[in-house]
């Protein structure tokens, strides 16, 4: 379970991600577009027990209570409310702000300049396969064979749900913005995992004699990726996109769970000694909305010698992307 110090921790390090990608989002804005009077508002207020920062009238807002953190990103909205089970999450979307004025006043420049503004490939939704190394290997050493997984049933789900796009020129920029990723590792034998009596990760077998059905290891964590983009002009207004970066991940919540013959379930959340963070590369290349995308973390995804047998392990996930935009 995630104490209330690691969870403290969290919330600074996305605080700190969140305005710096922002706040570049709002120079950037200013570069390309002018200024926007609504954009102009900067107000910040820091108490003992809250903070809270405004920058433009819909741009960005973030609040730091006791207890939550609430941050709207123009039309897009997250809650993280701390709770004994650990964070809980939740999504608004509010109405788009009017910039119809703003467009038809700048319409003669924007033909002039540049037709179409460079647009990135992250904010969408993912969906694929995942697996970890053990010495650039998907096969596990015999001493830690309780890891090795059903790879069909071991799968991920990612939800992108922000997005900055830093244009250098109308078909080549850098790409970032905020994702969560859900990862699903489903063991391979009637096994779970456990922090053994040495606190490291161990081989968890039921003392029950009923047969295990499936068993798995999940995690969720908030993800921010840095990439270069190309597009390549195609058919009908859409493009060839070819993206490559470094992403990284902050650990919101792990937990086994372990689903029996007779029905019985039995769930165990925990930190199982993974690292807060964890970063690594990732690629993607696809046609107008439609991508094929992977991810490898080459970071230790184990706390140092705590891992199983004290190993650490690689996780890397492949699959297909499908984007909001074009």
């Amino acid at each position: 379970m995630l104490t209330e110090k690691k969870i403290e921790t969290m919330k600074r390090i996305v605080i700190l991600l969140m305005l710096t990608a922002f706040i570049s989002r709002s120079f950037a804005q200013e570069a390309v577009e002018g200024t926007r009077e609504e954009n102009q508002l900067l107000t910040a207020a820091d108490t003992n027990e809250n903070l809270r920062i405004i920058i433009g009238k819909n741009l960005f807002h973030l609040e730091d209570r006791d207890t939550a953190v609430n941050f709207r990103v123009m039309n897009r909205g997250l809650s993280i409310l701390e709770s004994l089970e650990g964070p809980k999450l939740s999504f608004e979307k509010y109405e788009e702000p009017d910039h119809k004025e703003w467009d038809q006043e700048h319409q003669e420049s924007d033909r002039s300049g540049m037709a179409r503004r460079f647009n990135g490939h992250w904010s969408g939704i993912e969906m694929g396969f995942n697996n970890y190394l053990f010495a650039e290997s998907m096969v596990m050493p015999d001493e830690i064979s309780y890891m090795s997984l059903n790879t069909s049933s071991s799968n991920c789900f990612n939800l992108n749900i922000s997005q900055l796009s830093l244009g250098i020129t109308q078909h080549f920029g850098i790409v970032t913005g905020i994702g969560f990723n859900w990862n699903n590792y489903r063991f391979g034998r009637n096994n779970s995992i456990t922090i053994a009596e040495n606190n490291n990760i161990g081989e968890l077998i039921p003392d029950t004699p009923v047969t295990i059905k499936k068993s798995k290891f999940s995690t969720i964590y908030l993800t921010i990726p840095a990439m270069l983009e190309l597009q390549i002009p195609g058919f009908s207004g859409h493009h060839l996109n070819i993206a490559a970066g470094v992403i990284g991940g902050i650990k919101l919540r792990a937990w086994t769970r372990m689903v029996f013959e007779d029905g019985d379930k039995l769930r165990t959340n925990g930190d199982f000694n993974l690292n807060l963070l964890k970063g690594g590369a990732t690629a993607r290349v696809g046609y107008g909305n439609f991508m094929i995308y992977g991810t490898w973390y080459m970071t230790p995804w184990f706390q140092e010698l705590k891992g199983p047998n004290g190993y650490n392990l690689e996780p890397f996930e492949i699959g297909i992307a499908f984007t909001f935009n074009d």
